[in-house]
Formats: C-alpha cells, sequence, structure tokens
C-alpha cells in the first residue's frame, strides 16, 4: 500500500493504551478520514473521527458482528495481544497466547477481507523481534508471534491476487505494560506508530519501527529467508517471483 492516510479508514485493534493507542493517534495525525478503536471494554474518544468498538478478537462471533458496523475499510491493524511470563509447562497460556496473537488477526483479517479487497487495502499485523529470536522469558508469547509471522506471510502470498497488501511489524522493546519490568531500552510508543506508517506508505513488507528492530532491516530484506518466503510465495501467485517485493 503506497499511499497517505489522508481521507482513508483504519481499525486498530487494542486500541485503548500503548501502541494501540499512539497508532490511533498518529493515523489522526496523518489525516485519516475514520478511525476504528477496537477494544475489549468501553472506550471514550475526544476526536469525532474517531468510532470505538467493542471487541474480543478472540471472539468469531463478535468480530463478525463489528464488521457489520465499518462501512469501508483501507487499513486493518491487529495490534492486541498479550505477553505472560511463563516456561511452557502450562498449555492453557500457551493456548491463550496463541488465541488472542494468532487466532484473533485471523479472525479480524477473514471479517474484513471483502472491504479491504474492494479499497485494494492493507493489513498490519503487530508481531514482534521474538517472532524471529524467541525471549525464553516469555516463551509462549514468541511461540505464538513466530506463528502469526507465518501466518502474515501465508496471507501475504494469498491475498497478493486480491490486492490485498499485508505487512508483518516485527518490533523490539516498546515503553508499554507489557515490557516495563524488562531492563533494556525501549522506544516509545509515538516514535514507533510513526515508523509503521512511514513504512506502510513506503509500501515496505516486513517493517522495523524502531532502533533494536532497524539493525536487521538490511540482512532480512537481502537474506536468503526473504528469497525463500518469494519463491514459496510464487506457487500461489505466479507473478510474484524473487525478484519482486
Amino acid at each position: 500500500m503506497e499511499a497517505t492516510l489522508a481521507g482513508k479508514s483504519v481499525l486498530v485493534t487494542g486500541a485503548n493504551r500503548g501502541l494501540g493507542q499512539a497508532l490511533v493517534g498518529e493515523a489522526l495525525q496523518r489525516d485519516a478520514q475514520r478511525v476504528y478503536a477496537a477494544t475489549r471494554t468501553p472506550y471514550t474518544a475526544d476526536d469525532p473521527r474517531v468510532t470505538p468498538l467493542i471487541v474480543n478478537v478472540t471472539d468469531g462471533a463478535q468480530v463478525r458482528s463489528i464488521a457489520k458496523q465499518v462501512d469501508s475499510l483501507d487499513v486493518l491493524i491487529n495490534n492486541a495481544g498479550i505477553a505472560m511470563s511463563d516456561d511452557l509447562s502450562d498449555l492453557a497460556v500457551l493456548e491463550q497466547h496463541l488465541a488472542v496473537n494468532l487466532i484473533g488477526p485471523w479472525h479480524m483479517s477473514q471479517a474484513f477481507l471483502p472491504m479491504l479487497t474492494d479499497s485494494s487495502g492493507a493489513i498490519v499485523n503487530i508481531l514482534s523481534l521474538a517472532a524471529a529470536v524467541a525471549m525464553p522469558l516469555i516463551p509462549s508469547y514468541s511461540v505464538s508471534k513466530a506463528a502469526a509471522l507465518s501466518l502474515t506471510q501465508s496471507h501475504r502470498a494469498l491475498l497478493a491476487s486480491r490486492g490485498v497488501s499485508v505487512h508483518a511489524v516485527l518490533a523490539g522493546p516498546m515503553d508499554t505494560d507489557m515490557t516495563r519490568d524488562f531492563p533494556m531500552a525501549k522506544a516509545s510508543t509515538e516514535s514507533v506508530a510513526r515508523a509503521i506508517f512511514d513504512a506502510l506508505q513506503r509500501g515496505d513488507e516486513d517493517i522495523f519501527p524502531d532502533p533494536a528492530s532497524a539493525t536487521l532491516a538490511d540482512s532480512w530484506e537481502s537474506g536468503a529467508l526473504k528469497e525463500r518466503e518469494r519463491e514459496n510465495a510464487a506457487l500461489v501467485n505466479p507473478g510474484r517471483t524473487a525478484a519482486t517485493g
């Protein structure tokens, strides 16, 4: 998606705090015509361009219900997520992470795909560097984000023929509730939100929006794994070759 947000409609899940809140604010700064702020609890917005939506992204029926409240959509940002410390000994914890961080984006993408097809729009999945390299302090989170990266790459190939672009945000540590106790440098959510929309405007497939992740950008884009992704995508979309992004 190589276009500005001016006059566009954007939907952000997990919009009530952290990066989600920053993404809503940045979309408004960039003159989005309508921003749908999806949250699990009631959300109050001062800007008349913001339409709150209450949804649990793990509930397919709820997701399909809110889709009926949206007239049109250009950008879907799957930001809602959870991260809890664990040691992979409790299956229920792993299943909870998968339900929110993997199945949630799947529900949202399926429900809004007809609108995104009509608008030649974009799906943006907020992932993590943990999708590529696990963080053993939060292994269930890492597993779920790795699965979500595979979902992103698969949707990218499968939806290309429908004109829908699919983007992975491989973010490093941000100053949010999730990482409050981690002793490491963290980027502000506002700077990450700006970088995400800048990259979306450029048409970047994989987005590295902060100093920690940016060090991987060049090697990722030119690396063997990205080349293999493009080759695999050509199996379902022959027009997409290793030479094209």
